[in-house]
Protein backbone atom coordinates (compact mmCIF):
# COMPACT_ATOMS: atom_id res chain seq x y z
CA UNK A 1 0.00 0.00 0.00
CA UNK A 2 1.33 3.72 -1.24
CA UNK A 3 -0.33 6.75 -0.10
CA UNK A 4 -1.09 9.32 -2.15
CA UNK A 5 -1.69 13.32 -0.93
CA UNK A 6 -4.03 15.11 -3.30
CA UNK A 7 -3.27 19.21 -2.83
CA UNK A 8 -5.70 21.56 -3.69
CA UNK A 9 -6.94 25.39 -3.90
CA UNK A 10 -10.42 25.05 -2.86
CA UNK A 11 -13.53 22.74 -2.19
CA UNK A 12 -14.78 21.00 -5.73
CA UNK A 13 -11.25 21.13 -7.31
CA UNK A 14 -10.51 17.82 -5.89
CA UNK A 15 -13.02 15.96 -7.65
CA UNK A 16 -12.99 18.33 -11.05
CA UNK A 17 -9.10 17.96 -11.07
CA UNK A 18 -8.10 14.86 -9.47
CA UNK A 19 -11.38 12.85 -8.48
CA UNK A 20 -10.71 10.03 -10.65
CA UNK A 21 -6.72 9.25 -10.09
CA UNK A 22 -8.01 9.26 -6.23
CA UNK A 23 -10.82 6.97 -6.10
CA UNK A 24 -8.96 4.45 -8.86
CA UNK A 25 -5.92 4.79 -5.53
CA UNK A 26 -8.51 4.28 -3.34
CA UNK A 27 -10.17 0.85 -5.21
CA UNK A 28 -6.31 -0.34 -6.23
CA UNK A 29 -6.25 0.03 -1.97
CA UNK A 30 -3.65 2.98 -1.57
CA UNK A 31 -4.03 5.71 1.62
CA UNK A 32 -5.66 8.86 -0.07
CA UNK A 33 -5.19 12.13 1.47
CA UNK A 34 -6.52 15.48 0.42
CA UNK A 35 -5.48 19.02 1.11
CA UNK A 36 -7.63 21.70 0.53
CA UNK A 37 -5.53 25.29 1.39
CA UNK A 38 -8.48 27.32 1.19
CA UNK A 39 -12.17 26.88 2.37
CA UNK A 40 -13.57 28.66 -0.45
CA UNK A 41 -15.06 31.57 1.04
CA UNK A 42 -15.77 33.28 -2.16
CA UNK A 43 -17.33 30.89 -4.58
CA UNK A 44 -20.87 32.38 -5.43
CA UNK A 45 -24.39 30.72 -4.43
CA UNK A 46 -27.38 31.38 -5.02
CA UNK A 47 -29.84 33.79 -2.64
CA UNK A 48 -31.55 31.51 -0.26
CA UNK A 49 -29.31 28.45 -0.17
CA UNK A 50 -27.79 28.68 2.70
CA UNK A 51 -29.19 28.64 6.14
CA UNK A 52 -29.89 31.50 8.05
CA UNK A 53 -26.76 32.58 9.67
CA UNK A 54 -24.45 29.97 7.81
CA UNK A 55 -21.36 31.03 6.01
CA UNK A 56 -20.39 29.71 2.98
CA UNK A 57 -17.14 28.71 4.33
CA UNK A 58 -19.19 26.35 6.89
CA UNK A 59 -20.98 24.89 3.47
CA UNK A 60 -18.03 23.94 2.07
CA UNK A 61 -16.35 22.16 4.18
CA UNK A 62 -19.40 20.15 4.57
CA UNK A 63 -19.57 19.08 1.08
CA UNK A 64 -15.92 18.54 1.15
CA UNK A 65 -16.13 15.77 3.37
CA UNK A 66 -19.44 14.46 1.74
CA UNK A 67 -16.97 14.49 -1.76
CA UNK A 68 -14.04 13.33 -0.09
CA UNK A 69 -16.08 9.97 0.81
CA UNK A 70 -17.29 9.89 -2.61
CA UNK A 71 -13.74 9.72 -3.63
CA UNK A 72 -12.62 7.21 -1.08
CA UNK A 73 -10.47 9.87 0.88
CA UNK A 74 -9.32 8.52 4.41
CA UNK A 75 -8.04 12.07 5.99
CA UNK A 76 -8.82 15.94 4.81
CA UNK A 77 -6.81 18.77 5.96
CA UNK A 78 -7.63 22.24 5.36
CA UNK A 79 -4.36 24.81 5.77
CA UNK A 80 -6.46 27.66 7.04
CA UNK A 81 -5.92 30.31 4.06
CA UNK A 82 -8.37 32.36 2.93
CA UNK A 83 -10.20 32.27 -0.82
CA UNK A 84 -7.68 34.81 -3.40
CA UNK A 85 -10.49 35.48 -5.56
CA UNK A 86 -10.23 35.22 -9.59
CA UNK A 87 -6.60 37.25 -10.67
CA UNK A 88 -6.59 40.84 -11.05
CA UNK A 89 -9.18 41.01 -8.22
CA UNK A 90 -8.62 43.45 -4.95
CA UNK A 91 -9.38 40.31 -2.77
CA UNK A 92 -5.96 38.81 -4.23
CA UNK A 93 -4.11 40.86 -1.84
CA UNK A 94 -6.20 40.67 1.20
CA UNK A 95 -4.48 39.48 4.38
CA UNK A 96 -4.54 35.81 5.19
CA UNK A 97 -4.88 34.85 1.33
CA UNK A 98 -3.52 31.69 0.24
CA UNK A 99 -2.03 34.35 -2.73
CA UNK A 100 -0.08 36.70 -0.12
CA UNK A 101 1.08 33.58 2.15
CA UNK A 102 4.83 33.10 2.64
CA UNK A 103 5.67 30.10 0.35
CA UNK A 104 7.91 28.98 3.00
CA UNK A 105 6.14 29.23 5.50
CA UNK A 106 2.87 27.32 3.62
CA UNK A 107 5.39 24.55 2.50
CA UNK A 108 6.03 23.59 5.96
CA UNK A 109 2.55 23.14 6.97
CA UNK A 110 2.42 20.74 3.66
CA UNK A 111 5.53 19.44 4.60
CA UNK A 112 4.47 18.03 8.05
CA UNK A 113 1.83 16.52 6.22
CA UNK A 114 3.62 14.76 3.90
CA UNK A 115 6.19 13.62 6.93
CA UNK A 116 3.50 12.08 8.77
CA UNK A 117 1.75 10.43 5.82
CA UNK A 118 5.32 9.24 4.41
CA UNK A 119 3.76 10.36 1.32
CA UNK A 120 4.44 8.63 -1.89
CA UNK A 121 2.98 10.62 -4.38
CA UNK A 122 1.42 14.13 -4.33
CA UNK A 123 -0.40 15.59 -6.54
CA UNK A 124 -0.24 19.81 -7.44
CA UNK A 125 -1.03 21.93 -10.63
CA UNK A 126 0.74 23.14 -13.22
CA UNK A 127 3.08 26.34 -13.11
CA UNK A 128 0.20 28.66 -14.66
CA UNK A 129 -2.89 26.86 -12.65
CA UNK A 130 -4.69 25.24 -15.04
CA UNK A 131 -5.98 28.69 -15.93
CA UNK A 132 -4.43 31.41 -14.45
CA UNK A 133 -6.16 30.94 -11.48
CA UNK A 134 -3.91 33.04 -7.97
CA UNK A 135 -4.52 30.01 -5.75
CA UNK A 136 -3.29 27.55 -8.10
CA UNK A 137 -0.55 29.16 -9.17
CA UNK A 138 0.29 28.95 -4.99
CA UNK A 139 -0.90 25.62 -4.99
CA UNK A 140 1.84 24.61 -7.25
CA UNK A 141 4.45 27.30 -5.71
CA UNK A 142 3.69 25.62 -2.65
CA UNK A 143 3.30 22.20 -3.52
CA UNK A 144 6.55 21.82 -5.26
CA UNK A 145 8.40 23.39 -2.29
CA UNK A 146 6.73 20.80 0.41
CA UNK A 147 8.17 18.30 -1.80
CA UNK A 148 11.78 19.31 -1.35
CA UNK A 149 11.38 19.67 2.15
CA UNK A 150 10.13 16.32 2.73
CA UNK A 151 11.87 14.32 0.29
CA UNK A 152 8.33 13.47 -1.79
CA UNK A 153 10.00 12.05 -4.86
CA UNK A 154 7.13 11.62 -7.11
CA UNK A 155 5.08 14.88 -7.97
CA UNK A 156 2.28 14.73 -10.41
CA UNK A 157 1.27 18.73 -12.02
CA UNK A 158 -2.35 18.26 -12.57
CA UNK A 159 -3.18 20.19 -15.97
CA UNK A 160 -5.67 20.17 -18.61
CA UNK A 161 -4.74 18.75 -22.54
CA UNK A 162 -5.17 22.10 -24.11
CA UNK A 163 -5.34 20.38 -27.51
CA UNK A 164 -8.26 18.12 -26.40
CA UNK A 165 -9.85 20.91 -25.04
CA UNK A 166 -9.82 22.54 -28.24
CA UNK A 167 -10.70 19.21 -30.60
CA UNK A 168 -13.58 18.78 -28.01
CA UNK A 169 -14.91 22.45 -28.82
CA UNK A 170 -14.48 22.21 -32.25
CA UNK A 171 -16.49 18.74 -32.52
CA UNK A 172 -19.12 20.44 -30.11
CA UNK A 173 -18.86 23.54 -32.32
CA UNK A 174 -19.70 21.39 -35.28
CA UNK A 175 -22.53 19.41 -33.96
CA UNK A 176 -24.41 22.07 -32.55
CA UNK A 177 -23.35 24.73 -34.66
CA UNK A 178 -22.97 26.66 -30.86
CA UNK A 179 -19.97 28.88 -30.64
CA UNK A 180 -18.00 28.44 -27.62
CA UNK A 181 -16.07 30.65 -26.45
CA UNK A 182 -12.24 30.99 -26.98
CA UNK A 183 -10.01 29.52 -24.49
CA UNK A 184 -7.36 32.66 -22.66
CA UNK A 185 -3.69 32.14 -23.16
CA UNK A 186 -3.34 30.10 -19.69
CA UNK A 187 -5.85 27.65 -20.64
CA UNK A 188 -4.50 24.35 -20.14
CA UNK A 189 -1.03 22.72 -21.37
CA UNK A 190 -0.43 21.47 -25.14
CA UNK A 191 -0.42 17.75 -25.27
CA UNK A 192 3.50 17.73 -26.12
CA UNK A 193 4.23 18.97 -22.81
CA UNK A 194 2.02 16.49 -20.91
CA UNK A 195 4.00 13.15 -19.02
CA UNK A 196 0.90 11.38 -17.69
CA UNK A 197 -2.28 10.15 -18.76
CA UNK A 198 -4.42 8.22 -16.85
CA UNK A 199 -7.50 6.58 -17.87
CA UNK A 200 -10.37 6.96 -15.17
CA UNK A 201 -13.32 6.03 -17.48
CA UNK A 202 -14.42 3.44 -14.56
CA UNK A 203 -14.38 6.41 -11.73
CA UNK A 204 -16.58 9.41 -14.03
CA UNK A 205 -19.65 7.91 -11.70
CA UNK A 206 -17.71 8.97 -8.90
CA UNK A 207 -16.31 12.30 -10.04
CA UNK A 208 -20.03 13.19 -11.03
CA UNK A 209 -21.09 12.51 -7.80
CA UNK A 210 -18.55 14.30 -6.14
CA UNK A 211 -19.50 17.03 -8.19
CA UNK A 212 -22.82 16.56 -6.80
CA UNK A 213 -21.80 16.77 -3.29
CA UNK A 214 -20.87 20.74 -4.65
CA UNK A 215 -24.17 21.89 -4.35
CA UNK A 216 -23.47 25.93 -3.78
CA UNK A 217 -20.74 25.96 -6.38
CA UNK A 218 -21.83 22.69 -9.20
CA UNK A 219 -25.76 23.18 -9.76
CA UNK A 220 -27.44 20.85 -11.87
CA UNK A 221 -27.90 23.30 -15.20
CA UNK A 222 -23.80 23.52 -14.62
CA UNK A 223 -21.46 22.76 -17.88
CA UNK A 224 -20.01 19.90 -15.36
CA UNK A 225 -23.26 18.21 -14.84
CA UNK A 226 -26.01 19.06 -17.27
CA UNK A 227 -23.66 17.62 -19.66
CA UNK A 228 -24.30 14.11 -21.34
CA UNK A 229 -22.69 10.99 -20.42
CA UNK A 230 -20.60 10.28 -23.43
CA UNK A 231 -19.48 14.42 -23.12
CA UNK A 232 -18.52 14.19 -19.56
CA UNK A 233 -16.47 10.57 -20.11
CA UNK A 234 -14.53 12.94 -23.30
CA UNK A 235 -13.94 16.03 -20.88
CA UNK A 236 -13.42 13.94 -17.43
CA UNK A 237 -12.34 10.15 -18.31
CA UNK A 238 -8.90 11.16 -18.30
CA UNK A 239 -6.90 13.19 -16.03
CA UNK A 240 -3.72 14.77 -17.33
CA UNK A 241 -0.04 15.30 -14.94
CA UNK A 242 3.31 16.72 -15.99
CA UNK A 243 6.06 15.04 -13.86
CA UNK A 244 9.16 17.05 -14.14
CA UNK A 245 12.03 14.82 -15.65
CA UNK A 246 9.73 12.32 -17.16
CA UNK A 247 9.06 12.61 -21.31
CA UNK A 248 9.41 13.99 -23.77
CA UNK A 249 5.47 12.76 -24.67
CA UNK A 250 3.73 10.65 -22.50
CA UNK A 251 5.57 8.40 -20.56
CA UNK A 252 3.07 7.26 -17.81
CA UNK A 253 -0.52 6.37 -17.29
CA UNK A 254 -0.79 5.49 -13.33
CA UNK A 255 0.72 7.60 -10.59
CA UNK A 256 1.10 4.53 -8.45
CA UNK A 257 2.77 2.57 -10.30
Amino acid sequence: MATLVSFHAHPDDECIACGGVMRKAHEEGHRVVLVVATRGELGEVPDGFLDDGEELWQRRVVETRASADILGVDRIEFLGYTDSGMMGEPTNDAPGTFWTADVEEAAAKLAAILREENADVLTVYDDHGGYGHPDHIQVHRVGMRAAELAGTQKVYQATINRDRALAGQREFAERTGVEVPEMGPDFGTPESEITCMVDVTAYTGHKRKAMRAHASQISEQSFFLSMPDEAFIFAFGTEWFIRAGQGPGITETDLMA
